[in-house]
């Protein structure tokens, strides 16, 4: 999947457009719209993996920041 479809997902599953680059976007959305906490953990990539099963928004999200590091 290229990452243009995977934001459009994302936004889908947010109920709007955020940039999965940002941190504080990510970790708001996720906060206030499906009330899943994340773990403290170095980095928050590392803190997704930890929840990735919770929703399938945290897949995407990995799924799009992976693919932004190639």
């Amino acid at each position: 999947m290229n990452k243009a479809f995977i934001r459009q997902r994302i936004a889908i599953f947010a109920g709007m457009d955020i940039d999965p680059a940002i941190d504080s976007q990510v970790i708001e959305v996720l906060q206030s719209k499906f009330n899943i906490l994340l773990p403290q953990r170095p980095s928050l990539n590392e803190a997704l993996e930890v929840v990735a099963k919770d929703h399938e928004l945290i897949g995407l999200l990995l799924q799009y920041r992976s693919d932004a590091k190639t």
